[in-house]
């Protein structure tokens, strides 16, 4: 019995501080409790003032002296204050409390209090402006993580995808290719779990046009003829997904990739045309090119460049993902004036087929060789080289760093179950505390 009432007492206690949590400086709560107990006191002065003149007023008459026990008027008029005010600020609370949790109630996640979600939701409002560029499996993973510190995301991605479901829908629809925009909405959504495998959905052994297109690329598709064009079909899909921050193509032209390749086995230089292809071919990529050249940036690339407080370049495939974002002229030029901080992610492993054999000092090289140098202001490298990566693969070790050119900053950022791939927790929490270091109080402004 003893152990049952001390049991009663711990959950009491536990309601109340819960509770006391509603009343934490940044929730933006209390200033509108605030206007509601001014408002209630000017609702209630009122309504005394108008019980009053009828009490002063009103002939002798059989309820007046109900109307004066009432008002308690026996005890003195300091205990009257404090019980009459006590049961009403009790009356305004548990009212307010009541009709937000019934407001709420469609909005509420099992077992999560309202308040750790308000909460939640305020820290992210107040995150940084971070700007995301790349594409494939490294964006997708990069923005997972960073969702659960900013609302203030935007992913730019290549649309030189040529392949699979992207390629085909390109060629039939005339549309840009859908496949690395809908992995990154999937990742920045609020129900992750279910939608992602929704949108990455593959119809398979049908026998029919629909084999090998993922549900999320159609679904894009249909939006695009809806709204009559790509970016809008983006943005509806980014409000059906409930998706915090925003996902946009690099450019809206229709281009290709081109990569001058050595030949190992014929001599000589060739030329490769299409993402899809590049990676096929096996031999050392020389240089790599968009057509037609100097494409336009999408408008509102350039600005999130110009506003972000950090831009992150990577991780992501070095030829197929991350150069065709940075070959993009307007692109380089908004980086390279934005006063963002800039930072560039290398791979954990080499891709087989594009960085056999790359050092980080390699990757660094290469985009330098296409679009200068300066274009950061820092370098992360994961240096924990333990597991089994997939066959071809290798890790990407420093290399030569006497003439690296930029500031370094090296941990651990595997993913235990996928060492070949960055954490997303890791490298989230990595990047904002990065951001933190380097602009104080400013980040949680």
């Amino acid at each position: 019995m003893q152990k049952n009432k001390r049991i009663r007492w711990i959950f009491l206690w536990k309601r109340i501080v819960n509770s006391l949590r509603w009343f934490r400086p940044g929730l933006g709560v209390k200033r509108w409790l605030g206007v509601i107990f001014l408002g209630t006191t000017f609702l209630a002065v009122g309504f005394a003032f108008f019980v009053l003149d009828i009490y002063r007023n009103a002939p002798e008459t059989w309820w007046l002296p109900l109307l004066s026990i009432a008002a308690l008027r026996a005890l003195p008029r300091m205990a009257r204050v404090l019980i009459f005010g006590s049961v009403g600020l009790i009356l305004v609370l548990g009212g307010v409390y009541a009709l937000n949790r019934t407001l709420l109630l469609p909005f509420r996640q099992p077992g999560r209090p309202v308040v750790s979600a308000l909460e939640d939701h305020r820290r992210r409002e107040s995150g940084p402006r971070l700007v995301a560029i790349g594409g494939g499996h490294g964006l997708s993973m990069l923005l997972r993580g960073l969702k659960q510190y900013t609302h203030h995301l935007h992913a730019i991605v290549t649309v030189a995808d040529d392949g699979g479901s992207s390629g085909r829908l390109r060629r039939t629809m005339g549309i840009l290719p859908p496949g690395d925009i809908r992995n990154c909405l999937a990742a920045l959504s609020n129900d992750e779990a279910l939608l992602e495998q929704l949108f990455q959905y593959r119809f398979a052994n049908g026998g029919s046009e629909l084999d090998g297109h993922s549900f999320g690329n159609l679904f894009i598709t249909a939006l695009a003829g809806i709204t009559g064009s790509f970016e809008d079909a983006i943005a509806e899909t980014g409000r059906v997904l409930a998706v915090r921050g925003r996902v946009y193509p690099s450019t809206l032209q229709d281009v290709s990739l081109v990569a001058e390749v050595v030949s190992s086995r014929e001599g000589g230089e060739k030329c490769v045309k299409g993402e899809s292809q590049i990676p096929e071919v096996a031999d050392r990529i020389k240089h790599i090119w968009l057509e037609p050249n100097n494409p336009p940036a999408y408008p509102k690339v350039v600005r999130s460049l110009l506003t972000a407080d950090m831009i992150i370049i990577g991780p992501g495939s070095l030829y197929t993902s991350i150069l065709p974002n940075l070959l993009v002229p307007d692109i380089n030029a908004a980086i390279r004036s934005s006063p963002a901080f800039k930072v560039y992610v290398c791979n954990v492993a080499t891709q087989p087929g594009e960085t056999s054999g790359f050092s980080c000092k390699d990757h660094v090289d290469v985009i330098e060789q296409h679009v200068g140098k300066g274009l950061f202001d820092l370098v992360i490298h994961n240096n924990r080289f333990a597991g089994d990566l997939l066959e071809g693969m290798e890790w990407v070790r420093l290399g030569d760093v006497s003439t690296f050119g930029y500031p370094l900053y090296e941990m651990n950022l595997t993913d235990e179950r996928e060492p070949w791939h960055h954490d997303s927790d890791k490298l989230a929490s990595l990047l904002i505390n990065l951001y933190r270091a380097r602009t104080g109080p400013l980040a949680e402004n």
